[in-house]
C-alpha cells in the first residue's frame, strides 16, 4: 500500500513538472488548442497516449500487469465529453491544467476546480437516476479497438505510433 502511494506521488509530481515545463498549463496554450491554432497541448496529450499504449501493453505482454478495461457506454461518454468540453471552453483550463495553473498561483483556476468538485458531487447524488437512464445508452461492454477489429494489439499500436509521428511532423510543418 505504501509503495503504491509513493509511486503515485512520484509520478504525480513528475507529471505536474512536465505539464509546467511544457507550458501546456498556460491559458494562451489552452485557448490556442481550442481555436486549433496551437497544437502544443494536442501533441503533449497524444504523445502521452502513444507512450502509455506501448508501455501498458508491453507490461501486459510481459505478465507484469493485468488490464482492467472499463465498459464502453456511449451515453455517459458523449454527455460527459460535452460537459468536459463546455467547462474547458468556458474556463480555459482542463482538469489537470487547472490544478497546475493553481500551483503556479493563478487563482482563476479555482473556479474550474470548484466546478469539478461540484460536478462530481452532482454525479454522485444523481448516479442512481443516471444508472437507469444515460448509463444504459449504447452499452458495448469491455471492448478494445484490437478486439473489435480482430487483430493483435501491436498492429494497432504500431499504426497509431506511425500515424502520430506523421501528425506531429505535419503540425511542425504548419507551425502548429
Amino acid at each position: 500500500m505504501i509503495k503504491e502511494l509513493i509511486y503515485g506521488c512520484v509520478t504525480g509530481i513528475l507529471f505536474g513538472f512536465l505539464l509546467q515545463k511544457s507550458r501546456v498549463i498556460r491559458y494562451d496554450r489552452q485557448l490556442g488548442a481550442l481555436r486549433l491554432i496551437d497544437m502544443t497541448i494536442v501533441k503533449y496529450m497524444f504523445s502521452t497516449i502513444l507512450v502509455a499504449m506501448v508501455g501498458v501493453y508491453l507490461l501486459k505482454d510481459l505478465g507484469i500487469v493485468k488490464l482492467s478495461i472499463k465498459s464502453t457506454v456511449l451515453g455517459g461518454n458523449i454527455i460527459g465529453g460535452l460537459i468536459f468540453g463546455f467547462g474547458w471552453g468556458f474556463l480555459g483550463y482542463c482538469p489537470a491544467t487547472s490544478l497546475g495553473a493553481l500551483g503556479e498561483g493563478r487563482w482563476d483556476a479555482v473556479w474550474g476546480i470548484l466546478g469539478m468538485l461540484t460536478g462530481a458531487a452532482i454525479f454522485a447524488e444523481k448516479f442512481p437516476l443516471l444508472k437507469t437512464s444515460v448509463l444504459k445508452w449504447g452499452v458495448y461492454g469491455k471492448i478494445t479497438i484490437p478486439e473489435v477489429l480482430g487483430v493483435n494489439h501491436w498492429i494497432i499500436i504500431v499504426l497509431f505510433v506511425i500515424g502520430g509521428l506523421f501528425l506531429f511532423r505535419w503540425f511542425e510543418k504548419k507551425g502548429l
